[in-house]
């Protein structure tokens, strides 16, 4: 598999971030999809805790200076840029004052989910789709890690439906048995809706907590891949009725050729 345009999009990806099984799969993958002739790309947030001396971030001024909109307010968006040591990879984080200059990931210092995370994830999630299209690049595969990425298949068949971008992308997202300590803000769907996004679906947030949240997110996607070997029965009773394409849990090592194999022989037929 080779020429293809793959784009990982994920909450955590080392260096920048510790080590987790999220951080080293992305890494894993994203360097192994790059070394075997694909064009990849990687975006993340740019969490306050990353060191954006050591890390050599700089901003793209030609990319950043647009305003998205997130429930009614106008938030400017920064892209920085940084390469991943030892290969030709670029990271894209994705910045802005009022979301991410704390020095924290999701919670504050007393272990509180941040109040405004619904809209850190909306930000995050028009901030990559908008400077994607800003790049003209069309990925063939989207690859999401982590919850803050969880809109991104919503948005991409609702909101960007009829954007060519994002047309016949395959949509894939990695799940796992890792919830956070509390719930999204409880306008969540009022803030979507601004957006003129008036799916059925959103029903799910009306308990907005982890696990429903990545229903919404199965659902909008084409295909899975359990970066956990165990999950809630509610979970795999969902995955089943969806009848998406799933791949079975495999450790971090293994993952490079299997990926290679799963993108190839079952989400990218789907396009052919």
């Amino acid at each position: 598999m080779t020429g293809k345009r793959i784009l990982y999009v994920s909450s955590d990806l080392f260096p920048f971030s510790s080590e987790n099984t999220i951080s080293l799969s992305v890494l894993k993958a994203a360097k192994f999809m790059q070394s075997i002739g694909n064009d990849v790309r990687i975006f993340m947030p740019r969490f306050g805790v990353i060191n954006e001396r050591r890390h050599q971030l700089h901003e793209v001024i030609r990319l950043s200076g647009m305003n998205l909109v997130i429930n009614d307010i106008d938030q400017p968006l920064l892209i920085k840029v940084a390469s991943i040591p030892d290969a030709r990879l670029q990271v894209y984080f994705i910045d802005n004052e009022e979301y991410f200059k704390r020095k924290a990931i999701d919670e504050d210092e007393n272990g509180i989910f941040f109040q405004d995370n619904d809209e850190r994830a909306l930000f995050f999630t028009k901030g990559v789709l908008e400077t994607v299209k800003k790049l003209n690049w069309k990925p063939d595969i989207i690859h999401i890690y982590g919850w803050m990425s969880s809109f991104i298949p919503l948005y991409i068949k609702n909101f960007y439906k009829s954007d060519p971008v994002y047309q016949n992308v395959k949509i894939i997202v990695s799940i796992y048995n890792k919830p956070f300590k509390g719930y999204l803000n409880k306008n969540i769907i009022k803030k979507i809706k601004f957006d003129g996004i008036k799916s059925r679906k959103l029903k799910l947030l009306e308990n907005p907590n982890y696990f429903n949240l990545i229903k919404l997110c199965i659902y909008f996607s084409d295909a899975i891949i359990k970066g956990d070997l165990f999950f809630p029965e509610k979970i795999e009773d969902y995955i089943k009725v969806t009848k998406l394409l799933v791949l079975k849990y495999y450790p971090v090592e293994k993952i490079e050729t299997v990926y290679q194999q799963f993108y190839k022989e079952t989400v990218l037929e789907q396009i052919n």
